[in-house]
């Protein structure tokens, strides 16, 4: 289920610029995933982690750009 969920979220964000926005927008992991939560999309930050392997650091970068999904 989280794997889908992180796949639901990456799918989402690619196609709806708002969406990209925002979460490229948080602070940090935390907040990543409050944000993510208010979306509907249910996962940790330790999952987001191992489904991405990166830390939200790393997303400096375009959420476009997450590499694995």
């Amino acid at each position: 289920m989280v794997k889908e969920a992180v796949a639901q979220l990456f799918r989402a964000a690619q196609v709806n610029p708002t969406l990209r926005d925002q979460l490229n927008q948080s602070a940090d992991i935390e907040q990543f995933v409050a944000m993510a939560r208010d979306c509907g999309y249910e996962f940790t930050a330790e999952e987001w982690r191992s489904m991405t392997q990166f830390a939200v650091e790393e997303l400096a970068s375009e959420l476009s750009e997450i590499p694995g999904l």
